[in-house]
């Protein structure tokens, strides 16, 4: 039988009962709780699947959780947090990305094949970063019960016990089914998987905690293992979706604060890194709609094109869905249309895809494509994949000059603006001998970026606001800054979180004593 003695101290492992059951959320708690008490401590996840994702300090790319997450631990991203990347490009293909790089787009079946190979690199990735750390937190993906899956896995139980990873299982009360989803999971381990597990955590509670009390004396006793926490519902908590549509604690469809400028965000099929447009939805001055159809819009003084994973395919869905008539009606009555990476490719002349890199399972698509046509770049896609860092300088208004920075992910490259057309450069990059960042339409309604994270700047979001609405008067408090309020709800998520562990419970252990000493400070401070 497993022991105390068997496991790595330095590790601590989240897994879920579900896809959403709170393990990303459980796993920022834990490392901001850690890094404020001056631990080193870093976050792992093997093997993620999200559309939303960041570069990491070596050029490569993560799932955005990660990057999160090293934040709450006061790290920059790295790709030693996330080894394994997929980003779905279709119902049943994905790009496959390794260390950092793509290495390709796969099917299901032949990732599946691939894993074995991959299984080993992944362990070894996190002994190395274990070795550099005090503590690592490590993160599953979906249910350790997916016998199907169980042959190959590399994330779940196939992680932790190569790794002798302690095991945390976590299950969401809110949906229902809380102590079947706890019981079921543990019936479909082996025997080998059930001696990792050290314990169960209930997550998204609402209510008095002593009307659960006889459900957890029932689930101890059922599965032998303790409840380490019970983690209250916390109203209003944002955390950056780990994919574009998590459910989480917040919604991300529409802000409910009365607002005096009103943005329409189009909700494309193949939409990704859509924390771009957070800042937004949070903004006390900003309603914010996400639209899938034209009705769905209504009248807007800002439509975005977010990103896209499949923005060849994306185009043809804007389209068939009416939105080029609308948005031409939108830009007649005085609109601004902002683009960022996939949107601003749409927003060109052409789109031209000889070898098939946006659209790898559509050979039949034509090589050039036209594009929405109200900028005039022409955007070209190549087997390179541009990720990096960017800071530049420039503004939305063209009355300041701001330090714009943010993140590019993206495949193609696209012409820089026409003079003749009387387009302009939105920025100037500080990094490359001041080449052109994004473009400015003539009439300067029309604004196009591959940057990433652009709005996460308190000075870069309220520009842009006063380029929607001239009328608008600078600030002289300070404006909504997100990285600050991102950090703020970390800190909240945490302390929510210090307070619902039950350290009685917990087997003893450095992590053990790191974490109540973190609870205590908190406490401490509260009272």
């Amino acid at each position: 039988m497993t022991t105390a003695t068997d496991f790595d101290p330095r590790l601590l492992m989240v897994q879920g009962t579900t896809s959403d059951a709170g393990k990303s959320a459980l796993i920022t708690a834990l490392c901001r709780l850690l890094a404020r008490q001056g631990h080193a401590v870093a976050p792992f996840k093997s093997q993620n699947m999200a559309l939303n994702s960041a570069v990491s300090v070596e050029g490569g790319e993560i799932g955005r959780a990660q990057a999160v997450q090293a934040l709450a631990c006061g790290l920059a991203p790295s790709v030693r947090f996330n080894p394994i990347l997929l980003k779905p490009t279709g119902e049943r293909c994905s790009q496959v990305i390794v260390d950092g790089q793509p290495i390709g787009h796969m099917s299901a079946r032949d990732y599946h094949a691939l894993k074995p190979r991959l299984r080993q690199q992944v362990v070894d990735r996190l002994q190395q970063l274990a070795d550099d750390m005090q503590f690592v937190m490590i993160e599953g993906a979906g249910s350790p019960a997916e016998i199907n899956l169980r042959q190959h896995d590399l994330v779940n139980m196939g992680l932790a016990l190569p790794a002798r990873a302690p095991v945390i299982l976590i299950a969401d009360i809110d949906r229902g089914g809380v102590f079947a989803h706890l019981v079921g999971t543990l019936e479909l381990l082996s025997a080998q998987e059930r001696q990792q597990v050290i314990g169960l955590v209930i997550n998204r509670f609402r209510g008095d905690p002593a009307l659960l009390q006889p459900g957890i004396d029932w689930l101890e006793a059922r599965t032998g293992l303790p409840v380490l926490a019970v983690i209250p519902w916390i109203e209003r908590l944002y955390l950056d979706a780990e994919d574009s549509l998590s459910s989480g604690q917040s919604s991300t469809a529409q802000s409910s604060a009365p607002a005096n400028i009103h943005v329409t965000v189009i909700q494309l099929p193949g939409i990704s890194n859509q924390t771009d447009i957070d800042a937004l939805r949070l903004h006390p001055d900003v309603a914010l709609t996400l639209a899938r159809t034209p009705a769905e819009a209504g009248p807007s003084d800002l439509c975005i094109l977010p990103g896209s994973k499949r923005t060849l395919d994306d185009l043809d869905w804007l389209r068939q869905q009416g939105w080029p008539a609308w948005l031409t009606r939108h830009l007649r009555y005085g609109g601004k249309v902002l683009g960022i990476c996939g949107g601003y490719q749409m927003l060109g002349t052409w789109l031209e895809d000889p070898d098939g890199h946006d659209s790898p399972l559509r050979p039949e698509r034509a090589a050039r494509v036209a594009g929405l046509g109200w900028l005039s770049h022409t955007t070209r896609y190549t087997a390179h994949k541009t990720l990096r860092q960017s800071k530049c300088r420039g503004s939305f208004t063209g009355e300041l000059s701001l330090t714009l920075s943010g993140y590019e992910i993206h495949m193609g490259s696209s012409t820089p603006p026409d003079a003749n057309h009387g387009e302009t450069p939105l920025a100037m990059r500080a990094e490359t001998e001041h080449a052109p960042e994004g473009c400015r339409s003539a009439d300067g309604h029309i604004i196009g970026t591959y940057l990433h994270g652009l709005l996460d700047n308190a000075e870069a979001l309220d520009d842009l606001l006063r380029w929607v609405m001239p009328s608008r008067k600078k600030h002289d408090e300070a404006p909504f800054d997100m990285a600050t309020f991102r950090l703020k709800e970390m800190d909240r998520l945490a302390e929510g979180v210090a307070r619902a562990l039950r350290f009685e419970r917990w087997p003893d252990s450095p992590l053990k004593e790191a974490l109540r000493t973190a609870a205590d400070t908190i406490k401490g401070r509260q009272n």
